[in-house]
């Protein structure tokens, strides 16, 4: 990546952490809460002890990847998602989970769904020549009372950290500053056949082929690609799932390694 931004490129990085996260709480003797959406995708349940966690184990990691890239010429400055509000959405405190075959409501939840991105936080640091390193927790807005501390009748807004997906992050603000988004994986892409690398699918031009991305991706892949879709659909002219191991990851995606979508393959889907 350093070798983009001494090209010129402007580059906004954004990661995630949950692996820390679990080593973490696995540390304090803390065991992680999985829960199962009626759409059936598998999920940590964050509540305030694990948000905390959460906080922890982000700002570490984001702290030594700035670091990193500090060491390597870049000139890196570190962010989360509640900083200037750069990722901000409504917390939600409760959500669906289906537990004994029965959906039902739980409650006690900080996660939250991104609706803006403050690009013009970073536009500037961009333009300043700063290359931003982003990463959940973004902010999360929740009316309060007038008797919590605000004047008059009406309610006022109280933002806390809520947790967000970092695939999903990256994708809001790739459609923000429709920008090419790269999302790096552990595997060279998209395959037809999961278990076979050999069926990797390197192009999506049209609905069909997305129709196609869409019932091969699997598990995991299947959050890429609805990441995929959400950048698309909010600006980014590509999306480019690849191999995190490559010696020059980033570079060899951009290049043509991985699995590439464009934007007129969602369109197309989409009307």
């Amino acid at each position: 990546m350093a070798s983009l931004v001494e090209q010129g490129e402007q580059v906004v990085v954004v990661h995630g952490g949950s692996t820390k996260v679990d080593e973490t709480l696995e540390r304090l003797g803390i065991d992680p809460e999985y829960v199962e959406t009626p759409s059936g995708v598998v999920g940590r349940f964050t509540d305030e002890t694990t948000m905390e966690v959460f906080e922890m184990a982000f700002g570490h990691l984001n702290t030594r990847l700035v670091a990193g890239l500090q060491s390597e010429g870049v000139d890196a400055v570190g962010l989360n998602g509640v900083d200037g509000k750069l990722l901000y959405g409504p917390r939600k405190s409760a959500v669906r989970v289906v537990e004994d075959g029965k959906k039902k409501i739980k409650r006690g939840d900080h996660s939250g769904t991104i609706k803006q991105v403050n690009g013009d936080l970073l536009e500037s640091l961009l333009s300043d020549g700063y290359t931003p390193v982003a990463a959940p927790p973004m902010a999360g807005s929740e009316a309060r009372s007038a008797s919590e501390g605000s004047s008059g009748d009406e309610p006022r807004e109280q933002v806390i950290p809520v947790n967000t997906d970092a695939d999903r992050s990256a994708a809001a603000i790739a459609g923000e500053l429709d920008a090419t988004l790269v999302l790096l994986t552990d595997v060279e892409g998209v395959y037809e056949d999961p278990d076979d690398p050999a069926t990797l699918i390197e192009s999506v031009e049209t609905s069909e082929e997305w129709a196609a991305l869409e019932a091969a991706a699997e598990g995991f892949m299947g959050r890429k690609i609805m990441a995929a879709e959400e950048a698309l659909s909010g600006g980014a002219p590509e999306v480019v799932v690849a191999d995190a191991n490559a010696d020059t990851p980033i570079l060899s995606a951009l290049d043509g390694d991985g699995t590439h979508v464009q934007a007129s393959a969602v369109q197309e889907a989409d009307q």
